[in-house]
């Protein structure tokens, strides 16, 4: 198994993966497929110029799969780790997604659990 290290600054997003996140079906698929019950809510990362490069690889490398219900996204899972957290990326296939965000779920809230603010700096090790 190969391992991609990202690195990017913790921002705040607009809720929509919480709200994605909340919906039944997500978290039955997260739970089934990953092994965990979500957190509510999803840690945004901007990446580095560097890391929003390496993040491309993850179009072409196998991922688990959310099945969406009507009108709803896909969303590619990809497990990954921060630090000894257990977490996973979550890609959601919406048109014009910036190519240098990601959405990290978790079975805790990351921001508390490692004590993270708006622009600490976080590398993500992810499985591929």
């Amino acid at each position: 198994m190969n391992k991609l290290t990202l690195q990017g600054k913790v921002f705040t997003g607009e809720g929509n993966g919480k709200k994605y996140v909340s919906l039944p079906w997500v978290q039955q698929q997260i739970e089934q497929k990953l092994g965990f019950k979500p957190f509510l809510g999803t840690l945004n990362l901007r990446l580095t110029p560097e890391s929003a490069t390496q993040r491309k690889h993850l179009e072409n490398a196998e991922a688990l799969s959310i099945c969406p219900a009507k009108n709803y996204c896909v969303g590619f899972l990809f497990k990954a780790r921060i630090c000894k957290e257990a977490c996973a990326i979550i890609l959601p296939q919406v048109k014009d997604y910036p190519e240098n965000e990601l959405e990290i779920i978790a079975p805790t809230n990351l921001r508390v659990t490692l004590s993270l603010s708006d622009d600490d700096c976080v590398t993500v090790t992810v499985q591929v």
